[in-house]
């Protein structure tokens, strides 16, 4: 009879069990170990910067203006940034904040006289030398050989929108097309063949688009011919002379009915002297069908002014028929800005697109800005460069899957400086202690809500174009204050909250004392803070004078 070891048979299956368990444990651990590595692969990172895109522009924001279904996917997939702002709301010396994370004074780029100095540190430089893959491609208005990157095609200055030239790698090159069109292009064809797969990345895909002249794509030339547009509330705020605010705003060059051009534009030839402001020369740059569509678009609307207006002498013109003179340069200026957005948002769709095809929309950050608001019509304005809010403020949608709530909405006063430390800090890559901006990762991933409370601005390009004074300033959640510089010498101060349009000025008033008290004690710290001082603005407005007048003579 045989005999059954119990005794074994226990001692076996208990040594299953501690092996099977040990075999569980050791896969839950390189799982968990595999997990790990996949978390701590560094995001990849494409920056879309459009050129005076004003948030007003964007559907997301709720304006009911125009509609940009691609850019609003940034938002409803990741964050909506209802406060960000600029620190100097001009083309180059915001770009050259967003590659630094340094405040203009400090950059030394105040203005788009002075020279830029690439060889700074700059954020695309940082995550070069940490093993990212770095590209340009776009508008960028800073002089010289873009360094940080290991593959750039810019355009020179402001470029054009038809045929336009591109500096790839520094070499000059023309592209027949769109300029909108070839920017996405050229930005998909990088991502797709002219990168290592095996590295993260980083785009900066930067559009002209929508800045002046505001000359649409061949598709979309007769884009809201059936529509006419009202004007904002203050779109006539020139007929109160200003009322309520100061000088540089009674003073400013930059009125829709005024101050834009004829030609250059609203795209016309017109006036006793037929001026075309130069525009004659862009429309050279066409090819003969692109010129022809061109002419088959405009040609009969601006035939239909003159059968309307004659030759636009307003001098004889009653004030109502100035008035619908004015409403037609609004609606001319305000389809044509539009036009050329919906080309921007069809290529955000594009590059969206490419990055969900291809597996890469988990793992990228995906960021949408401008280098600064724009007016459309607020005060009767186009342009930018003042510290009230539609030029203050800019667009930001930040989307990244892996941090990022769906539908997330940031009401905190972020700036363009906060770009550069809060992409070095998404990468792991240290943030130089240098850099004056912060990380805002933990504000929209909602880890944390601790945040500024105060910004500061400067603005320096005066005497100059649209004529808009030298001025710095402080803002809060509620309030702002400005002072006006060079030569005057006034303050503004503004109560968003029950004076949202900023229409009047509270400096001086006495049941604001206390406000204004604690306004210029944020500004001093603010201005101590990052280093900014009386000195520098004198510094930096002699070295503007020299500039412009060596240019005269």
């Amino acid at each position: 009879m045989q005999t059954i070891n119990f005794k074994a048979m226990y001692f076996n299956k208990l040594t299953y069990f501690f092996i099977a368990t040990i075999l569980i444990f050791s896969s839950i651990g390189c799982s968990s170990k595999i997990e790990e590595k996949v978390d701590e692969t560094p995001p990849n990172i494409l920056f879309i910067m459009s050129d005076d895109h004003a948030y007003q522009a964007i559907s997301a924001y709720g304006t009911g203006l125009n509609e940009t279904p691609n850019i609003d996917r940034i938002a409803k997939e990741g964050a909506l940034f209802t406060r960000a702002t600029v620190t100097n709301s001009i083309c180059a010396p915001s770009r050259a904040v967003l590659l630094t994370g340094k405040h203009s004074f400090i950059n030394g780029k105040v203005d788009n006289v002075q020279p830029f100095d690439w060889e700074q540190d700059n954020f695309p430089k940082l995550l070069q030398a940490n093993g990212y893959q770095t590209a340009l491609i776009g508008k960028i208005h800073l002089d010289g050989l873009p360094t940080g990157f290991d593959y750039s095609m810019v355009l020179p200055g402001q470029g054009q929108y038809y045929n336009p030239d591109f500096l790839v790698n520094g070499e000059r090159k023309r592209f027949e097309g769109y300029v909108t069109d070839i920017t996405t292009e050229e930005a998909l064809k990088w991502l797709d063949q002219g990168r290592d797969k095996e590295k993260p990345f980083v785009l900066m895909y930067h559009q002209k688009a929508p800045h002046r002249n505001w000359m649409p794509a061949p598709e979309y030339l007769t884009l809201y011919d059936d529509k006419d547009f009202t004007p904002p509330a203050t779109f006539f705020d020139q007929e109160t002379n200003y009322a309520g605010r100061g000088t540089a705003a009674r003073t400013q060059e930059m009125e829709v009915d005024g101050e834009a051009m004829w030609g250059h534009d609203f795209k016309m030839v017109i006036g006793p002297n037929g001026d075309s402001t130069g525009f004659d020369r862009q429309l050279a740059r066409l090819t003969p069908k692109q010129l022809v569509d061109w002419n088959a678009a405009y040609n009969p609307k601006n035939e239909a002014f003159k059968k309307a207006y004659g030759q636009g002498d307003e001098s004889t013109f009653s004030t109502e028929k100035k008035r619908e003179i004015a409403l037609w340069k609004f609606n001319r200026y305000i389809k044509d800005y539009l036009r050329t957005i919906k080309s921007v948002d069809d290529g955000v769709g594009e590059v969206l697109d490419y990055l969900e095809k291809n597996g890469l929309a988990e793992n990228t950050i995906v960021v949408y800005t401008s280098d600064q608001g724009f007016y459309l019509g607020e005060h009767g304005w186009f342009d930018k460069r003042f510290m009230y809010e539609e030029s203050f403020r800019t667009p930001l949608l930040v989307r990244y899957p892996k941090e990022i709530k769906a539908g997330t909405r940031i009401d905190k006063l972020v700036q363009n400086l906060d770009f550069a430390p809060t992409l070095l800090d998404y990468a792991g890559v240290a943030i130089p202690e240098d850099m004056q901006g912060e990380s805002f990762r933990k504000l929209v991933s909602g880890e944390s809500g601790e945040w500024r409370d105060a910004v500061y601005y400067t603005y320096y390009e005066y005497p100059s174009v649209h004529m808009v004074k030298r001025h710095y300033g402080v803002a809060t959640e509620r309030y702002k204050l400005m002072h006006f510089y060079y030569d005057i010498d006034e303050w503004e101060m503004y109560d968003l909250k029950t004076d949202p349009q900023e229409l009047k000025n509270i400096y001086d008033d006495p049941a604001y004392a206390d406000v204004k008290k604690m306004m210029h004690e944020r500004l001093q710290e603010l201005r101590s803070k990052y280093g900014d001082s009386d000195e520098n603005d004198k510094k930096f407005l002699d070295a503007y004078l020299e500039v412009v007048n060596r240019r005269r003579n």
